[in-house]
């Protein structure tokens, strides 16, 4: 809901165009650029996403209205009053199943097996296609609103864990649940992890991923107990595959 303020020409916009970011000053233009695209991305990325389509049509509709505006004023954050449109331009932007040429790699592990598969993907990716920005986390130490934030900014995430219990690591857990109800759209992902016994986590994620609404590429990969150099030759060449169907 937004409210205009006729005479000054202030757009009140609530949650919109706001973010978390504390600065000393008021106004946008005092705030260290670069800190403050950082947190408006992550802001939209972890609470506005699944509503990208009503975001583009209630801009369209004040837009439509031709009204004069010299600042914005959200309900938290800073003020834009140094071309506030910006912000409304990058709102747009980012609702219009926004991606950058990035791949997320989201994954926990336990005794690095987990995370060598990851590191030899990760090399892959780069050797098909070296202009392909790759971002790895660990969930387990990562912030998880930066990982989602790294996701939105991704046409793909591949996601990794080994098995423990019959099933993957619980950090992975919350990640997946957060990416179903953000309703992502247009990113293609897949699943891999190490595993010493039964090994189900890949088949398990792949399912998740897929009840996330990702366009699931493949059946992922395994490598059983700590992988080594054939298998991580493996995960360096399905990275390859994976990176060239980016292009």
């Amino acid at each position: 809901m937004f409210c205009y303020l006729t005479g000054e020409d202030i757009l009140f916009s609530n949650d919109a165009f706001g973010h978390h970011l504390a600065t000393e000053g008021m106004y946008n233009d005092l705030a260290d650029p670069c800190a403050l695209h950082e947190e408006c991305i992550k802001y939209y990325a972890n609470i506005l996403t699944p509503f990208s389509a009503l975001v583009k049509r209630k801009i369209e509709e004040f837009a439509g209205l031709g009204l004069p505006l010299k600042m914005i004023c959200p309900s938290h954050g800073t003020i834009w009053r140094d071309n506030p449109m910006q912000i409304v331009s990058k709102y747009l932007e980012w609702a219009d199943n926004y991606q950058e040429h990035q791949l997320t790699i989201a994954y926990d592990t336990m005794w690095n097996g987990t995370r060598r598969m990851a590191e030899a993907i990760a090399e892959g990716l780069g050797q098909a296609d070296p202009t392909l920005t790759v971002k790895l986390f660990n969930v387990a130490k990562g912030d998880i609103n930066d990982i989602v934030t790294e996701v939105f900014r991704s046409k793909a995430v591949l996601v990794g864990s080994p098995t423990i219990n019959r099933g993957y690591l619980s950090s992975l857990g919350g990640l997946l649940e957060m990416m179903r109800g953000l309703g992502f759209k247009n990113k293609k992902a897949a699943a891999f992890g190490a595993y010493g016994w039964s090994g189900e986590s890949v088949k398990m994620l792949t399912a998740q991923l897929k009840e996330c609404g990702f366009d699931v590429q493949n059946d992922g990969i395994r490598a059983m107990w700590n992988p080594d150099g054939d298998a991580l030759e493996q995960c360096r060449a399905f990275g390859r595959d994976f990176g060239q169907g980016l292009k």
